[in-house]
């Protein structure tokens, strides 16, 4: 009988440290809320701390990672633990570029999370783009104001293109390799800056133009000094030419001749010139058809007699200029042969008509009218 109650007492008393161990244990087993990057789970786990959570959840975290409440809090049964991980995002606004750490999980909340304004902005991700742990790089264009001077005619724009080359492909603006662009199409668009197309083209025209004839003057001592003959008469010849033609914004700025073509060659004209010296004559007849005075002639001394009239013919002959020597063998103002020159008293005053004065060569044209009147002169109709 002794024996059956102490074997009933022995069992009483494991029964009890049974049930003191379930409930040891189940004291230590806490019910945990765990939440990563948004997503909630449930985690049983008999450590004391948030650390002890994680681990057993196998969720490792870095520097950047954020953990509510601290790796080292204390737990409770029925307690929320949340887990953002980091994210490194790159972000090149308008060609700066900046590193940041966000736990956002979106491209626009990323954004914001960081501060960056990209309200009507153009990026290279889309902004519901949804951010993964290995982060993300993306670029940032924001609108700006562009003046565009295209051919001359002015525009103000807003856009979002990051070079000049895409602000004309947005615009549809078209120019091709021998327009000119300042600044060039690869610069990065600023905010304010101002573009400059000029239009440049060029085009070739041809032409037919004259070709002018030579004069060639031969000496003659059976004629007449100051007389001239045309044995043959000279003809103009014709050439074509074609030039290129330089147009900026529309308006014409240069031209260049690139090649000339005589279709025709000139005749050259061929004219006796008189040498034979005559004496001179005190006297005032005269073979001219043109009136003539006794003021006409002169020995020694300035004659202006008739100035503006020869004032007027030298305007013909020379344009006036009265020192004019181009190698023809015709001088001064009123284009003397220096055979005539001499043969009326030039050299009175200088070995050459070019080499004397306007009343010194209208002295000595004075003392050849009176003799010849006005025949020698080939601008006699402008007296």
């Amino acid at each position: 009988m002794l024996s059956r109650t102490i074997r009933h007492a022995a069992q009483g008393v494991a029964a009890l440290a049974v049930a003191a161990g379930s409930v040891g244990v189940a004291h230590l087993d806490k019910a945990v809320a765990l939440t990563v990057d948004g997503s909630p789970r449930s985690v049983h786990v008999f450590g004391g701390t948030v650390r002890d959570a994680l681990e057993k959840s196998d969720i490792s975290v870095g520097e950047h990672d954020v953990v509510v409440p601290s790796l080292d809090a204390a737990i409770s049964d029925g307690d929320h633990i949340s887990v953002r991980y980091g994210r490194k995002l790159v972000v090149t606004v308008d060609g700066q570029r900046r590193e940041y750490w966000t736990t956002a999980t979106t491209v626009d909340a990323a954004l914001r999370d960081v501060g960056v304004r990209a309200d009507g902005a153009v990026l290279t991700a889309s902004r519901s783009q949804t951010l993964g742990r290995e982060g993300l790089a993306l670029a940032v264009t924001t609108p700006k104001d562009v003046t565009i001077l295209d051919g001359g005619k002015r525009r103000t724009v807003t856009t979002t293109a990051p070079q000049v080359a895409a602000v004309f492909g947005q615009l549809g603006i078209e120019h091709d390799a021998d327009d000119t662009v300042d600044p060039g199409v690869t610069t990065a668009v600023r905010d304010g800056m101002t573009i400059t197309l000029t239009r440049i083209e060029t085009k070739t025209q041809t032409k037919t133009e004259s070709v002018s004839f030579k004069t060639t003057r031969t000496n003659d001592s059976s004629m007449a000094a100051g007389t001239t003959k045309t044995v043959t008469a000279g003809k103009a010849g014709s050439k074509k030419v074609t030039r290129e033609l330089r147009y900026v914004n529309g308006k014409l700025s240069g031209t260049k001749v690139v090649k000339t073509v005589v279709t025709k060659k000139p005749v050259a004209a061929v004219v006796k010139v008189g040498t034979k010296k005559a004496a001179v004559s005190s006297s005032s007849s005269s073979s001219s058809s043109a009136p003539r005075s006794a003021g006409n002639t002169s020995g020694a001394g300035i004659n202006l007699a008739n100035a503006a009239m020869w004032d007027r013919i030298a305007q013909c002959e020379s344009s006036g200029n009265w020192s004019i020597n181009t190698g023809n063998g015709y001088y001064g103002g009123l284009q003397f042969a220096t055979a005539s020159w001499l043969a009326y008293g030039g050299d009175d005053f200088a070995p050459r008509a070019d080499l004397a004065s306007r009343a010194e060569q209208i002295t000595v044209a004075n003392r050849y009218y009176a003799k010849a009147g006005l025949s020698p002169w080939g601008c006699a109709h402008a007296a």
